[in-house]
């Protein structure tokens, strides 16, 4: 009840500053002094030429996505609160007659106002949506690159707005988007204040927090660049950060419980080859959970399955030791299903969670291969892990001992 009822004070804020701009008004959504000193509206844009005069009067933004989106010919691009349509439009010029913009927003009176810019600036390559950035209208895997100007700080449930952003990319799709993130929780106090002078603050964001919710929602390559200093420890920032990429007709996304039977049934026919662990049966779910990281941990799924897809492969990692001083160091498994090996699956799945483990802070993976694995090693090495080392009769395996050699990468320091 209380997100609704927030959610309903936002909206109705927006729309009242969207009619003043349909009547010709400059509107600005927090103190003219600090809207004009702080890189809010069109401050932040080097060229705003030809574009609607109105387009311009509601800039409420903290700064310029477009700018860092690297927005290609051809590509379709989502942005998400696009208020009066600013960053819409000029979205629309980068990516030319044979892209695609979309501007979704919550006020309908927003999605009126962005229509008439549209409209007055001949972007035929535009559509404006009316909807929650919390439940995107579109389906998946439907845009290159989603951008979003000082909008997520708005919303009381961004995990759920971070979760839509990744399920509307196409994989190896682009998240860029300006917002306001703070260097630490706020007080009531510190946010009443930053709240009266910048107006959009109510719900930002820690940095680490911001970085935690990217890493659950599945992306990689998070960075986050602070671009004004608002007081406070408050401050407009950069986000940036990508989908996994794989080839066409699959995704790579986080595991979920549903996933539990397709996950174990590919363990269990890696297990089956006598290749992938001395293991020889798969652990019962609440087992495997128990014994991995929450995150990072990715399914690789076939698309064109329909539903949430079949799941073709697994990536997930174990922590070494309990002790804090092996906190980053983790010893990670990769299956695939084995009618589906040698397609760039596994590649692509270890991808991803180095790329992850790197934003989460680990800073060595390790695993144990048989010699006799050539693909796995081969793969792992041209990714690059280095042997360290061989255990030499370390086990007995179906009646034989049994090497393994030991691998790391490190990710960090």
């Amino acid at each position: 009840m209380a997100q609704e009822m927030a959610h309903e004070k936002v909206i109705a804020r927006y729309s009242a500053l969207a009619r003043a701009a349909l009547d010709g008004a400059s509107v600005v959504d927090c103190s003219a002094e600090e809207f004009a000193q702080g890189g809010f509206g069109t401050v932040g844009y080097e060229d705003t030429s030809q574009l609607p005069d109105g387009a311009l009067r509601a800039s409420l933004g903290c700064g310029n996505p477009v700018a860092v989106a690297e927005l290609r010919a051809g590509e379709s691009v989502l942005d998400l609160g696009s208020g009066g349509g600013i960053d819409v439009l000029l979205s629309a010029r980068r990516v030319g007659p044979y892209g695609k913009v979309y501007g979704l927003d919550a006020s309908p009176d927003m999605v009126e106002l962005a229509r008439r810019n549209a409209r007055e600036a001949g972007a035929g390559n535009t559509e404006f949506l009316h909807g929650s950035i919390e439940a995107v209208p579109l389906p998946e895997r439907a845009v290159d690159v989603v951008i979003s100007n000082c909008v997520i700080n708005l919303s009381s449930d961004k995990a759920a707005v971070l979760a839509e952003a990744y399920r509307v990319l196409k994989p190896g799709g682009r998240f860029g988007v300006s917002d306001v993130v703070s260097d630490t929780a706020l007080d009531d106090e510190r946010r009443a204040a930053a709240e009266r002078r910048i107006g959009c603050v109510a719900g930002s964001l820690t940095v680490q927090k911001y970085r935690d919710l990217l890493l659950a929602a599945g992306f990689v390559g998070a960075s986050i660049t602070k671009t004004a200093d608002h007081g406070d420890g408050v401050h407009s920032a950069i986000i940036q950060a990508r989908k996994p990429a794989i080839s066409p007709g699959l995704e790579i996304r986080p595991m979920r419980d549903a996933d539990a039977g397709q996950v174990l049934a590919i363990y269990q026919a890696g297990l089956d080859t006598g290749q992938a662990s001395f293991e020889t049966v798969a652990p019962g779910w609440d087992a495997f959970l128990a014994g991995k990281l929450a995150r990072p941990r990715y399914v690789a799924v076939d698309t064109e399955t329909g539903g949430d897809g079949e799941v073709v492969g697994w990536v997930a990692a174990a922590p070494v030791s309990a002790r804090p001083v092996y906190a980053g160091v983790v010893e990670h498994s990769l299956y695939v299903h084995p009618a589906c090996q040698a397609h760039g699956i596994g590649r692509a799945l270890l991808t991803a969670f180095i790329a992850a483990c790197q934003d989460a802070g680990i800073w060595t993976i390790q695993t144990g291969i048989f010699p006799e694995n050539l693909a796995s090693l081969s793969l792992h090495q041209a990714l690059g892990f280095r042997v360290v080392g061989t255990r030499e009769r370390i086990g007995r395996h179906h009646g034989l001992w049994r090497d393994v050699l030991l691998l790391e990468r490190r990710t960090g320091p």
